[in-house]
């Protein structure tokens, strides 16, 4: 009998979530102290996640097995690299230039490592994530995040 992969991103998807998971539940299964569902140790949460990961990657690893789906395509390696670009601009901005610039300067570098980039696009989702940062970290959870750049005296935006 021989078995056939119909869908070989669900296969490559399901086995990576499944390495992922099953890691980060055993390492807080050896490392940390379990406890139980009334007090929870410090490995309970990452070991449920990474259980629960796990399962939800055995299940994308036996969906590839029954559903068709695309072909892998061709490894570009231009997304990774321009979201890894972003999330270091973004950490090395947010003191001297502000969540604002920050934000603007992670959203638009990780557009650009897209297959297709349109202004009108990556601009609301900006601005949507720009006004979701402020409402939730800024105003709701009270972080200290710097908003304006240092150079701004007086930020408009409190």
């Amino acid at each position: 009998m021989k078995i056939k992969i119909k869908s070989p991103k669900d296969l490559w998807a399901g086995l990576m979530f499944i390495g992922f998971g099953g890691f980060f539940m055993i390492w807080a299964i050896i490392h940390y102290q379990m406890g139980t569902a009334v007090r929870m140790g410090p490995a309970y949460f990452p070991a449920v996640l990474g259980g629960m990961l796990a399962v939800l990657g055995l299940m994308v690893l036996l969906e590839s097995f029954a559903m068709e789906g695309p072909p892998l395509p061709g490894f570009n390696l231009r997304p990774l690299v321009m979201v890894c670009i972003a999330c270091v601009a973004y950490g090395y901005l947010m003191k001297p230039a502000g969540l604002i610039l920050a934000t603007a300067a992670l959203v638009f570098i990780s557009a650009l490592g897209g297959h297709e980039f349109k202004w009108k696009e990556v601009v609301i989702l900006y601005v949507v994530l720009i006004v979701f940062s402020l409402a939730v970290f800024v105003k709701g959870l009270t972080l200290p995040f710097p908003i304006c750049p240092s150079f701004v005296d007086n930020c408009p935006i409190r």
